[in-house]
Protein backbone atom coordinates (compact mmCIF):
# COMPACT_ATOMS: atom_id res chain seq x y z
CA UNK A 1 0.00 0.00 0.00
CA UNK A 2 1.52 3.23 -0.96
CA UNK A 3 0.21 7.17 -0.56
CA UNK A 4 -1.05 6.70 -4.23
CA UNK A 5 -3.31 4.36 -4.32
CA UNK A 6 -5.21 5.03 -1.00
CA UNK A 7 -9.25 5.66 -1.77
CA UNK A 8 -12.31 6.40 0.51
CA UNK A 9 -13.66 2.95 1.66
CA UNK A 10 -16.87 2.08 -0.57
CA UNK A 11 -19.81 4.19 0.00
CA UNK A 12 -17.77 6.62 2.40
CA UNK A 13 -17.99 9.56 0.03
CA UNK A 14 -21.69 10.66 -0.65
CA UNK A 15 -22.49 11.41 -4.48
CA UNK A 16 -24.42 15.11 -4.38
CA UNK A 17 -27.36 14.25 -7.03
CA UNK A 18 -28.09 16.29 -9.95
CA UNK A 19 -29.62 19.73 -9.51
CA UNK A 20 -32.35 20.57 -11.90
CA UNK A 21 -34.54 23.59 -12.19
CA UNK A 22 -31.40 25.74 -12.25
CA UNK A 23 -31.39 28.18 -14.73
CA UNK A 24 -30.63 27.21 -18.48
CA UNK A 25 -26.86 27.96 -17.94
CA UNK A 26 -27.23 25.25 -15.64
CA UNK A 27 -27.98 22.23 -18.70
CA UNK A 28 -30.80 20.96 -16.53
CA UNK A 29 -33.32 23.77 -16.39
CA UNK A 30 -36.69 24.39 -18.67
CA UNK A 31 -38.67 21.66 -17.97
CA UNK A 32 -36.00 20.08 -15.30
CA UNK A 33 -35.31 16.68 -17.02
CA UNK A 34 -38.75 15.61 -16.67
CA UNK A 35 -40.08 16.32 -20.65
CA UNK A 36 -42.93 17.85 -21.86
CA UNK A 37 -46.68 17.96 -20.41
CA UNK A 38 -48.31 15.20 -18.88
CA UNK A 39 -49.14 13.72 -15.33
CA UNK A 40 -45.41 12.77 -14.76
CA UNK A 41 -44.17 16.43 -15.61
CA UNK A 42 -46.47 18.18 -12.72
CA UNK A 43 -45.43 18.04 -9.14
CA UNK A 44 -47.46 16.20 -6.44
CA UNK A 45 -47.58 13.32 -8.84
CA UNK A 46 -48.16 9.87 -7.62
CA UNK A 47 -50.10 6.99 -9.59
CA UNK A 48 -52.96 4.72 -7.88
CA UNK A 49 -51.94 1.63 -6.91
CA UNK A 50 -53.12 -0.68 -9.86
CA UNK A 51 -53.50 1.94 -12.11
CA UNK A 52 -52.63 0.63 -15.87
CA UNK A 53 -52.07 4.21 -17.80
CA UNK A 54 -56.10 4.58 -18.21
CA UNK A 55 -56.55 0.77 -19.88
CA UNK A 56 -59.27 -1.01 -17.87
CA UNK A 57 -56.99 -2.13 -15.19
CA UNK A 58 -56.95 -6.11 -13.43
CA UNK A 59 -59.26 -5.20 -10.80
CA UNK A 60 -62.07 -3.84 -12.64
CA UNK A 61 -61.62 -6.78 -15.61
CA UNK A 62 -62.02 -9.66 -13.95
CA UNK A 63 -65.82 -10.81 -12.86
CA UNK A 64 -66.66 -10.95 -9.12
CA UNK A 65 -68.16 -13.97 -8.43
CA UNK A 66 -69.95 -15.79 -4.94
CA UNK A 67 -70.29 -14.00 -1.52
CA UNK A 68 -68.83 -14.09 1.62
CA UNK A 69 -71.42 -15.89 4.64
CA UNK A 70 -70.57 -13.06 7.48
CA UNK A 71 -72.05 -15.33 9.93
CA UNK A 72 -69.67 -18.44 9.38
CA UNK A 73 -67.94 -20.30 12.27
CA UNK A 74 -64.72 -21.28 11.60
CA UNK A 75 -63.69 -24.35 13.66
CA UNK A 76 -59.98 -25.89 14.76
CA UNK A 77 -60.46 -29.11 14.12
CA UNK A 78 -59.03 -32.18 16.07
CA UNK A 79 -58.93 -35.72 14.83
CA UNK A 80 -59.47 -38.27 18.04
CA UNK A 81 -56.08 -39.82 16.69
CA UNK A 82 -54.64 -36.49 17.98
CA UNK A 83 -56.55 -37.41 21.41
CA UNK A 84 -55.33 -40.31 21.46
CA UNK A 85 -51.67 -39.33 21.28
CA UNK A 86 -52.25 -37.52 24.16
CA UNK A 87 -53.27 -39.87 25.89
CA UNK A 88 -50.09 -42.06 25.11
CA UNK A 89 -47.94 -39.42 25.70
CA UNK A 90 -49.27 -39.14 29.41
CA UNK A 91 -50.55 -35.22 28.74
CA UNK A 92 -54.11 -36.76 29.24
CA UNK A 93 -55.67 -38.35 32.19
CA UNK A 94 -59.17 -38.53 32.06
CA UNK A 95 -60.76 -35.50 30.80
CA UNK A 96 -59.89 -33.65 27.68
CA UNK A 97 -60.99 -29.92 27.74
CA UNK A 98 -60.35 -26.70 25.75
CA UNK A 99 -57.27 -25.80 28.16
CA UNK A 100 -55.42 -28.93 27.89
CA UNK A 101 -55.73 -28.52 23.74
CA UNK A 102 -54.27 -25.08 24.23
CA UNK A 103 -51.65 -26.59 26.43
CA UNK A 104 -50.68 -28.97 23.70
CA UNK A 105 -50.89 -26.94 21.12
CA UNK A 106 -53.84 -28.31 18.86
CA UNK A 107 -56.20 -25.03 19.47
CA UNK A 108 -55.62 -21.67 20.61
CA UNK A 109 -57.59 -19.98 23.10
CA UNK A 110 -59.50 -18.35 21.04
CA UNK A 111 -60.84 -20.96 19.06
CA UNK A 112 -64.09 -22.75 18.66
CA UNK A 113 -62.92 -26.83 18.33
CA UNK A 114 -64.73 -29.56 16.70
CA UNK A 115 -63.88 -32.79 17.29
CA UNK A 116 -63.06 -35.53 14.19
CA UNK A 117 -63.80 -39.30 13.58
CA UNK A 118 -60.55 -39.98 12.00
CA UNK A 119 -58.11 -42.35 13.94
CA UNK A 120 -58.94 -44.60 16.83
CA UNK A 121 -59.87 -43.86 20.19
CA UNK A 122 -59.26 -46.75 22.88
CA UNK A 123 -58.90 -44.72 25.74
CA UNK A 124 -62.38 -43.37 28.27
CA UNK A 125 -62.32 -39.87 27.84
CA UNK A 126 -64.76 -37.27 28.85
CA UNK A 127 -64.06 -34.61 26.19
CA UNK A 128 -65.63 -30.93 26.05
CA UNK A 129 -65.30 -28.93 23.57
CA UNK A 130 -67.85 -26.73 21.02
CA UNK A 131 -68.66 -29.67 18.27
CA UNK A 132 -68.46 -32.75 17.38
CA UNK A 133 -68.83 -35.18 14.37
CA UNK A 134 -71.60 -37.83 14.43
CA UNK A 135 -68.99 -40.45 14.28
CA UNK A 136 -66.32 -39.11 16.36
CA UNK A 137 -69.13 -38.72 19.56
CA UNK A 138 -69.83 -42.71 18.42
CA UNK A 139 -66.27 -43.16 18.97
CA UNK A 140 -65.76 -41.21 22.35
CA UNK A 141 -68.92 -43.03 24.08
CA UNK A 142 -68.30 -46.56 22.60
CA UNK A 143 -64.34 -45.76 23.97
CA UNK A 144 -66.45 -45.54 27.61
CA UNK A 145 -65.90 -41.69 27.44
CA UNK A 146 -68.23 -38.59 27.54
CA UNK A 147 -68.97 -35.85 24.81
CA UNK A 148 -69.97 -32.83 26.50
CA UNK A 149 -70.99 -29.76 24.04
CA UNK A 150 -70.11 -26.61 25.33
Amino acid sequence: MDLNNLKPADGAVHKEGKRVGRGEGSGKGGTSTRGHKGAKSRSGYSKKIGFEGGQMPLQRRVPKFGFTNINRKEYAVVNLGKLQELVDKGAVKKEVTLETLVENGLAQKKDLVKILGDGELKAALKVSVHKFTASAKAAIESAGGEAISL
